[in-house]
């Protein structure tokens, strides 16, 4: 097991997972916005990586739901429709920890500076944090914020800023989270060590190594 100085998380689907169930979500989306089904909530996921950086909540999914519709040659202009409904469906705060994740969080405040690095906005991600009651559970916090220079991970920028705040190097700090694309990736090209948190779904050929696999955070002892 490695000593850290600063132990950093990602939220989504790596502390904590929606209780509502995407399949649905996204099919109530297609319902209001009044068009016929063209994709998957996988089909979302795969898309991610590829999108310009939004400023809002509304703009990301703007930006999704028309990258989702080209490549599956639905008319991109059900792209702003189903991206107010699929905002309509999707309640931020009816989420619950992801199994082990309550005690790694606290297992890693007991061991060093503790921070929260996720691609999200400020406001959509506080209420998640409040209400799984830990929005003072860091030591800091880094929200996805383009206009002020904090782009989506795997940018280096939220990285930066996060370790700035906790006063750590690089190569004493580690972080944990769900995605090789934006976890690992950016982590590993920071200098972090990096834990990833298999999610149990294809997303695609493995580009980034992780230092550590996890199954689950349960797990989360063994490594630190």
């Amino acid at each position: 097991m490695a000593a850290y100085d600063a132990i950093c998380f990602d939220l989504d689907a790596t502390l904590c997972e929606s209780t509502q169930d995407a399949g649905t979500v996204l099919e109530s989306a297609f319902e209001h916005a009044g068009c016929e089904p063209f994709c998957t909530p996988a089909d979302l996921r795969a898309a991610v990586p590829e999108l310009p950086t939004a400023e809002t909540d509304r703009e990301f999914y703007d930006h999704l739901f028309t990258e989702v519709a080209r490549r599956a040659g639905a008319d991109p202009a059900t792209a702003p429709p189903l991206a107010a409904a699929y905002l309509e469906s999707r309640d931020p705060t009816a989420v619950a920890f992801r199994p082990g994740a309550k005690a790694a969080l606290e297992r890693a405040r007991d061991l060093a500076r503790v921070g929260l690095i996720t691609n999200g906005g400020r406001e959509t991600q506080t209420r998640k944090l409040r209400a799984l009651e830990i929005e003072d559970a860091f030591d800091a916090r880094v929200f996805t914020e383009p206009s002020a220079g904090i782009f989506p991970k795997p940018d280096a920028a939220p990285f930066e800023r996060a370790l700035a705040e906790l006063e750590a190097a690089p190569d004493a700090s580690i972080h944990v989270g769900d995605s090789l694309h934006a976890d690992v990736a950016g982590a590993n090209a920071m200098g972090l060590d990096s834990a990833w948190l298999d999610p149990g779904r294809d997303d695609g050929p493995r580009g980034h190594e992780p230092t550590y696999e996890l199954a689950s955070l349960e797990a989360f002892e063994t490594i630190v």
